[in-house]
């Protein structure tokens, strides 16, 4: 019976007629069957029927609808898709991808430094001043602002994907305002609170202590002060990442604010209260730098606060991330970061990028041209996958319109070989399917220590055959699990009884935020 119900759920799983079958399964390997990361969860399911794999489901949307975890697409919430099978990386895996994200982290901070100090990597050479001048992100306005603590990206969100031989490769760098960690932390307490028998037999780790690093890096960025009032600066309610400011806030014990909550006076920053004005030391902002502050930027934004980058300039406080963070995640200069990391760190990169075409070169720009119908172009200032053409899917028409895009701005155009992202079993219908993935582990910088949360946010493809994974195209996630060391002593998530029994749901329980001074406990209250 349980062969027949495997069969059931895996139906055509590897059939070769599938759209992009070249691509990795992280499942299954085509010789040798099952992977051995994944024997356990492949052995957990294989007892199931497709009826149970749709109550399963129906739980888990109800529980995420329960706990208000949305986010908006086309201006309606909409509760966020998670499928109900994990992704499973080993911790050899996990370690060499940790170890990439630090060095990337750390040879962009110096970087950032550089550009908006002395701007040493371009009198050398290495860089165009051009590259850096015609980035729409580079902000003269930061420059000579330089953090006490010379951290500028307290938190990045580095984009990774994993090609046709698995091996991790970077797609793209994060080092605004990256989101999407409140989904890794609530598909945790989600999948833990409605299937806590899935854990029984894996030791994955824990990710509900991001909070605790988060705020540690943010007070660490106001060294001079003994107790910083830290608050996160919102754009508000209608926001599509509310849910994740509001979450984070709540968990680090600190204020939720506005623009119209602050107010800037002789170069300090104070936060209205009904008890009256309190200095802020940091702000955690999730606002775009152009509607940050309206004397240095877009003058009739209301979100920001006007005075806040001379504050910052003098010293007073903290923005974090830093003003001007877009010029190191631009996706040109995302194609010279060997030759950065080379520059300030003397190293080759452990995860390397994926190949790339630069437009803005003119024989790349030819080849470019010549194989539009076999690439994949990419705006440079494009995000949640708008305006990607992919040429093998176009048509002639698309193509042509494509071309004069490119001719028109050279620089605003980079391109890419189909990269053929790896697959993970994905709940569709009543069968299990592959479906394409990437993946964005959380780096939090706090000038001493860069810490990766053990997981980040596994994005997947719903629709059959798409590669493009963002949310705003329609597509979900899963919950990432990082299997610990067999020789770890960390503690490892909820365990359970086993699949075999129906899922119990337990009261929910509240997530463990960091230890709160009186002040904060006040403000909770």
């Amino acid at each position: 019976m349980s062969r027949a119900s495997s069969r059931q759920l895996f139906d055509g799983y590897l059939d070769p007629r599938r759209p992009h079958a070249g691509a990795y399964d992280e499942m299954f390997d085509p010789v040798d069957g099952v992977r051995t990361a994944y024997k356990r969860l492949h052995d957990s399911l294989q007892p199931l029927q497709p009826a149970d794999l749709t109550t399963r489901s129906e739980a888990l949307d109800r529980a995420l609808v329960d706990q208000g975890i949305t986010f908006s697409l086309s201006g309606e919430e909409r509760p966020f898709p998670l499928d109900l099978v994990p992704r499973v990386i080993t911790a050899s895996e996990w370690s060499r991808l940790e170890r990439g994200v630090v060095q990337r982290v750390r040879a962009l901070e110096a970087f950032l430094a550089d550009i908006y100090g002395e701007q040493q990597i371009v009198a050398d050479g290495v860089l165009p001043r051009r590259l850096i001048t015609s980035c729409e992100h580079f902000h003269r306005q930061a420059a000579g602002i330089a953090p006490p603590n010379g951290v500028r990206i307290h938190v990045a969100g580095i984009d990774v994907v994993r090609d046709e031989q698995g091996d991790f490769r970077v797609l793209e760098d994060n080092l605004r305002s990256p989101s999407g960690v409140s989904y890794v932390m609530e598909n945790r307490r989600t999948m833990a609170r409605v299937f806590p028998d899935l854990f029984a037999k894996h030791r994955v780790r824990a990710v509900g202590d991001y909070a605790v690093h988060l705020l540690r890096s943010l007070r660490a960025a106001a060294p001079g002060v003994t107790d910083p009032n830290v608050v996160v600066l919102t754009p508000g309610v209608y926001n599509s990442a509310y849910f994740e400011h509001s979450l984070l806030a709540r968990q680090m014990g600190v204020e939720l604010v506005e623009g119209r909550d602050l107010l800037a006076r002789n170069n300090v920053i104070y936060l209205r209260t009904t008890e009256g004005e309190q200095r802020v030391d940091v702000i955690y902002r999730r606002i775009d730098d152009e509607f940050l502050d309206p004397v240095q930027f877009v003058p009739d934004s209301v979100l920001g606060v006007a005075g806040l980058v001379n504050a910052a300039r003098a010293g007073n406080v903290v923005i974090a991330n830093a003003i001007g963070n877009g010029v190191g995640d631009d996706k040109l200069i995302y194609t010279y970061l060997p030759e950065i990391l080379k520059y300030y760190l003397g190293e080759t990169p452990l995860l390397p990028n994926v190949d790339t075409y630069r437009c803005w070169l003119p024989a790349e720009h030819a080849e470019v041209l010549d194989r539009l119908d076999e690439l994949v172009t990419k705006p440079v200032e494009g995000s949640g996958g708008y305006g990607i053409v992919f040429g093998p899917d176009a048509s002639p028409k698309e193509l042509q319109a494509q071309r004069r895009r490119i001719r028109a701005n050279p620089r605003g155009w980079i391109a890419q070989p189909v990269v053929q992202l790896s697959t993970v079993p994905t709940k569709v219908g009543e069968r299990l399917q592959p479906r394409h993935v990437d993946l964005r582990p959380f780096a939090v910088n706090d000038g001493e220590d860069v810490f990766v949360l053990p997981g980040g946010l596994t994005r997947v493809a719903i629709p059959e055959g798409s590669l493009i994974v963002n949310s705003s195209q329609g597509g979900g996630s899963k919950d990432t699990w990082v299997l610990a060391p067999r020789a770890s002593g960390e503690d490892a998530e909820l365990r359970g009884p086993g699949l075999g029994t129906p899922a119990v749901k337990p009261e929910s329980t509240p997530e463990q935020g960091p230890e709160l001074n009186a002040a904060q406990q006040q403000q909770q209250q």
